[in-house]
């Protein structure tokens, strides 16, 4: 490809040396050497050797922004084959085809119809095509080229994360970084310097620096000051071509704020405070507040505040207000106008975070008095003492005795007469007065330090001429003890022994008590009563540490003879005066074991009686009775259910009478009457199939008075045999209940002499037996009769 230029041909090295200087470019040819329809021109038509062909390609160049009238060549494409007599056709496709490229179909001049613009577009990508004009038949290859835009200085620098707001400490050193800015340009940055940009201060020179490459910004100074101006406002500007001149720019506001870092101390506005208070106001009211001022900010103002000086310290306290940084005295005992009316406080302000950096600038901390007037108000009666009185007196002391003096003054004025009464809600008994005038408690009624050992009072003190100051004081009134109690046995004491206990054994041990209480402690004595002083069972052993022993004296008690002895003891205090009382120990005699356990004593019976409350007696008793009816009841329910099984077994004696006056149709005659009704009511199977013998019905009742043939005692064996044969055959069933049950034996006994009764067997027989006598029984015997009448001769002919 070989590149041709308008008003003559240059070589395209010149030619692009030519537009970056100028910066425009004016056309460009693409050639080919293919021949027409494949033909070189070196060769025959007949010649079949392919001829070489192809584009020579090269870039387009055109200058963006271009502002004439008429539209701006931009190249030329030439096919070999062209022999310049308009028979070629040339074409062109792609981007901007038509539109903002249109080409002359015979020449092959390109030109741009718009206004190009490179940094919307750089480039666009076409495709050249040349046809035979009169058959459009492509000529040579379709093949694609790119039209570059070429570049000009017409984008300024931009900086698109403006503004910018950074930050710095105050005091920083010279050099510290503060933020970095960064401008960009639409230019092409390959091609000349328009995209080359270098930063500058065009405000706040002075304090900060820019880097000129980079966009850095430092600071210029070391005396940053936040307390006196906190924030900058610089302008940066950025320039392309390097910088030089007829170079675009662009600028941005930076804004850079100092902060702050504790550099300076807090300082109170003034060096003395003046507050007042009354004297009765109460503990932990507020005085006044005071604040110390910090030029810093943040958390460098935080401070504390503390009271110097050890006599402020002891009546106020200061503590911070964490809202507004104030110092708050408050009052921590109460003041007294009367002891001092005027102090004086120095309050310390401290701050909290110190920088180790900047100690060296001084003192973190500053001093203020504060001056506390107090002003007098009228008070109370002081009582001395204030914390209370505890006053003694002895329980057996008379009425009107003086117990003891309250003192009460006014501490506003001297001599001023102050009066005194009792709260009668603390001494509802009115058991002491007290002189209004003087104070002093006398007593009003008898004491009994074993009812009330304590009485604890209140006391009133009041101006006279204003008994709306008042105040009350405790005062504790302790009753001394006096022996007037005598001692008595812990509980009332019961002991056991056995019948051998042996002489000596110790079987209790007893102790006393006394209601008093004696300041020296209880010393007690023990010893028998005057009327046992010669028992010959016992004897008493003082332990001497307030208890005593029961020992035997012998052995062989018996409690058939004695099983109760009661032993009368003396018991006295240590006094004064000496106080003694008489127990009794009672003393039961039991039966033990080999290993001296007691089994039975009458004392058990009577320990449990005197342990069981009446409730509880009504109780077992109530308990007892319902058991006893329980068992009265199961009892009868069981001899009812009895009797009713004999009623029944009687029923079935009675009524089972199987009425049979049917004479049927003979023995052929099985539908006339049922028989198992006959045969169940004695039905006794186990007989019928056992061997013991024939099968046994009832016993006759004439049977008990039969004699044997010599005129002895009847011989019931038989009849023995057959009850234990039933007897065993019931024990052996099953089925039975598992109680005793009535049993039925029905025995016949043996055959009857006067063999059988049935009419329909006398009828076969031939018992010679004579039944005339039927006929003497009556008309009811007649048709019987009948049956038992001789027969006919002719009756027996026929």
């Amino acid at each position: 490809m070989a590149p041709g230029w308008r008003d003559g041909a240059q070589v395209l090295t010149v030619a692009l040396g030519i537009l970056q200087c100028c910066g425009w470019l004016s056309g460009q040819t693409l050639r080919t050497s293919v021949g027409v329809n494949g033909e070189g021109p070196e060769q025959s038509p007949m010649s079949l050797e392919r001829v070489k062909r192809g584009w020579v390609w090269n870039q387009f160049f055109v200058v963006e922004e271009y502002t004439g009238t008429d539209p701006l060549y931009v190249g030329k494409i030439h096919s070999d084959s062209d022999e310049g007599n308009g028979s070629i056709k040339y074409t062109i496709s792609g981007e901007g085809a038509g539109t903002i490229f249109i080409i002359d179909e015979i020449t092959g001049d390109i030109h741009a119809t718009e206004r190009l613009d490179r940094e919307e577009k750089a480039f666009y990508t076409l495709r050249a095509q040349a046809r035979d004009r009169q058959t459009d038949a492509p000529l040579e290859p379709e093949s694609e080229f790119v039209i570059k835009v070429q570049d000009i200085n017409d984008s300024e620098p931009k900086f698109l994360e403006g503004p910018y707001i950074g930050s710095v400490a105050e005091l920083s050193p010279i050099g510290s970084s503060v933020m970095k800015v960064m401008a960009s340009d639409a230019d092409d940055p390959t091609y000349g310097s328009s995209a080359r940009i270098v930063y500058s201060v065009l405000d706040g020179e002075r304090f900060f620096s820019v880097d000129r490459q980079t966009g850095l910004i430092r600071t210029a100074v070391a005396d940053l000051d936040r307390e006196t101006q906190d924030r900058y406002e610089l302008v940066v500007k950025a320039t392309d071509m390097a910088g030089q001149m007829g170079g675009l720019s662009g600028s941005t506001t930076v804004t850079i704020v100092i902060t702050d870092v504790n550099d300076n101390p807090p300082r109170f506005p003034q060096k003395m405070y003046q507050f007042s208070v009354s004297e009765g106001a109460a503990v932990e009211t507020a005085v006044g507040r005071v604040i110390a001022t910090d030029a810093d900010m943040g958390d460098n103002t935080d401070m504390s505040y503390l009271i110097k000086d050890e006599e402020g310290g002891e009546l106020f306290k200061v503590s911070t207000d964490s809202d507004t940084q104030e110092a708050v005295i408050t009052i921590k005992k109460p003041l007294d106008f009367e002891s001092k009316r005027s102090h004086n406080v120095v309050v310390e302000a401290v701050n909290k975070h110190v920088d180790p950096r900047f100690v060296d600038l001084g003192s973190f901390r500053d001093q203020t008095i504060v001056r506390v007037s107090v002003s007098d108000v009228d008070e109370a009666p002081i009582f001395i003492p204030a914390s209370g009185t505890i006053m003694e007196v002895q329980e057996d002391a008379r009425l009107g005795a003086l117990v003891g003096i309250v003192t009460a003054r006014d501490p506003d004025m001297d001599n001023v007469p102050v009066r005194f009464s009792i709260d009668r809600n603390t001494d509802q008994e009115q058991i002491f007065n007290i002189d209004p005038v003087t104070g002093a408690i006398t007593l009003a009624k008898t004491l009994d330090r074993e009812t009330a050992g304590w009485h604890n009072i209140t006391v009133t003190a009041m101006e006279a001429d204003n008994t709306s100051m008042a105040s009350q004081t405790a005062v504790s009134i302790r009753i001394l003890d006096v022996n007037d109690n005598p001692p008595e046995l812990a509980t009332p004491y019961e002991a056991s022994i056995c019948e051998d206990a042996k002489p000596g054994q110790l079987i209790h041990t007893i102790s006393v008590v006394d209601r008093d209480e004696p300041q020296s402690g209880h010393r007690f004595y023990f010893t028998l009563a005057p009327e046992a002083s010669n028992n010959r069972h016992f004897t008493l052993w003082d332990i001497k540490d307030n208890t005593a022993g029961i020992r035997t004296q012998r052995s062989g008690f018996n409690r058939q003879e004695q099983n109760i002895y009661l032993l009368p003891i003396l018991v006295v205090d240590s006094g004064p005066p000496a106080l003694s009382s008489t127990g009794t120990l009672t003393i039961h005699v039991c039966g033990c074991d080999t290993d001296g356990a007691i089994q039975s004593c009458n004392a058990t019976a009577y320990v449990m009686s005197a342990a069981l409350s009446p409730g509880a007696l009504i109780a077992l008793l109530v308990c007892i009775l319902i058991l006893i009816v329980l068992v009265l009841l199961i009892l009868t329910l069981k001899r009812h259910r009895k009797g009713q099984r004999m009623s029944e077994d009687e029923e079935d004696m009675r009524d089972n009478v199987i009425k049979y006056n049917d004479e049927g149709g003979g023995e052929q005659d099985t539908q006339a009457y049922d028989m198992s009704a006959l045969r169940s009511l004695y039905d006794f199977p186990e007989v019928k199939n056992s061997d013991s013998g024939p099968d046994l019905r009832s016993v006759p009742q004439w049977i008990q008075n039969r004699v044997s043939g010599d005129g002895g005692p009847a011989d019931f064996s038989l009849f023995n045999g057959y009850i234990r044969k039933k007897v065993e055959q019931a024990d052996a069933d099953l089925t039975v209940p598992p109680y005793d049950s009535f049993q039925t034996y029905a025995f016949e006994g043996t055959s009857s002499p006067a063999l059988s009764l049935s009419s329909i067997r006398t009828l076969s027989t031939t018992s010679e037996q004579d039944f005339s006598y039927l006929s003497d029984w009556g008309p009811r015997f007649r048709q019987l009769a009948g049956y038992y009448a001789p027969a006919q001769p002719e009756e027996e002919g026929s």
